[in-house]
């Protein structure tokens, strides 16, 4: 993995609670994610915007340590966290939610939750139960608690699946496509959902597909194509770029399928 020079490194006035410097992944001669640099503004809801095969989730992965750099620093409060193995990334305050659904079938909303923070926090005396009784309220589930992922709406499995991951009291949450495949109700209910986590200072990072619900829900916005940053800054900003309309939205505006 090359080594990155810190003096080419972006300089912020604040400490990013999540770091990434000239992030590169490459699978043979195929540049996934291409020299990304950002830094996560604490107490904040940032979002990547960019069609399928952008590098966004790839992003995602290498932020969690589940994809391999091949160039690049990620650091985490101003900590390297670039070899750290990807089962000790939650340890560091990094969690995560995927494009699919990930509970266990035959467990209940509570088991879920307990189970997932428990193998977190178990070494920490933490109070399981009374952060799973948080999380719950925090996402909205209660009354839940004892039905199965296939007694529930998709809506609120991924309720469940953001409550799950908040319950190990993350520095910084990392939502991937969080509302793919939700009726119009059930975006807005984790748009909302989100707004309230960001409320209580709960650094986010948002990778979507919905450019409305990413220019209402986040505060600053990223846009990726072919594995590259091609711009930055505040939602209105970003779309309004002639670069973003080309390569996402279409030349007229329209979002590609």
């Amino acid at each position: 993995m090359g080594a990155v020079d810190s003096s080419r490194a972006p300089k912020y006035d604040y400490v990013p609670v999540l770091e990434a410097r000239d992030v590169t992944v490459r699978y043979g001669g195929i540049r996934a994610v291409e020299g990304v640099s950002f830094g996560l503004r604490p107490g904040e809801v940032s979002g990547i915007l960019g069609p399928n095969g952008s590098g966004k989730t790839t992003l995602l992965g290498a932020l969690t340590r589940m994809v391999q750099l091949t160039r690049g620093e990620i650091r985490c409060g101003g900590t390297d966290y670039s070899k750290v193995k990807p089962e000790r990334v939650i340890g560091l305050g990094i969690s995560r939610t995927f494009q699919t659904v990930r509970l266990l079938p035959e467990r209940t909303v509570w088991d879920n939750i307990v189970l997932s923070t428990d193998v977190v926090l178990s070494s920490r005396s933490a109070d399981i139960e009374g952060l799973v009784r948080q999380a719950i309220a925090r996402t909205g589930l209660e009354g839940f608690e004892k039905a199965r992922p296939d007694e529930l709406s998709y809506g609120v499995q991924r309720r469940v699946e953001i409550a799950r991951a908040i319950a190990v009291q993350p520095r910084v949450l990392l939502l991937d496509e969080p509302t793919a495949g939700m009726t119009k109700t059930e975006r807005a209910d984790i748009s909302r959902l989100i707004g309230s986590l960001r409320s209580e200072g709960l650094t986010q990072l948002l990778v979507e597909h919905d450019v409305a619900m990413m220019v209402d829900t986040c505060d600053y916005l990223y846009a990726m194509n072919f594995g590259s940053l091609i711009a930055e800054g505040s939602p209105q900003d970003v779309v309004r770029n002639a670069a973003v309309q080309e390569a996402y939205l279409g030349k007229h505006g329209r979002q590609h399928a």
